[in-house]
């Protein structure tokens, strides 16, 4: 999948290219907020991205593995958040608030959820969500 949305900005819907948002987390770099990973994770779902959604789940609820390598019929279509409590530069929990819409054979969806995520060694992690009924 074509990684640079320079033009329309990155997956996560944010402004900048991909190489200056999500694509710096994707590469290396800590986000400083929990909304920056979240942010960072969806783009790795659009890209496939197994070993950093990996790396970025809490240690505690981390599955062994994902399998994203085949083709699932999966169209990412759009992130939106709304709303984020915590999750800060010197917090040690938050949670961010979110829709993402996606379409598989033809039909939409939508997937909300509250992610909680906590710092595990100086870095944000995906702990867990609940899904919110009706999408």
């Amino acid at each position: 999948m074509k990684k640079n949305r320079s033009v329309s900005g990155c997956h996560c819907g944010q402004p900048l290219p991909y190489e200056q948002c999500c694509g710096r987390y994707h590469a290396g770099a800590l986000p400083a907020e929990a909304v920056q990973l979240m942010r960072s994770r969806y783009s790795a779902f659009v890209l496939r991205l197994e070993p950093y959604l990996l790396q970025t789940w809490a240690q505690g609820t981390r599955p062994a593995s994902l399998d994203l390598s085949g083709d699932d019929g999966v169209k990412w279509l759009g992130l939106q958040v709304l709303a984020a409590a915590a999750g800060q530069v010197g917090d040690e929990a938050g949670t961010v608030e979110f829709v993402a819409r996606y379409k598989v054979g033809g039909r939409a969806y939508r997937l909300h959820e509250t992610s909680r995520f906590c710092r595990e060694d100086g870095a944000w992690r995906y702990v867990d969500g609940d899904l919110h009924e009706g999408g």
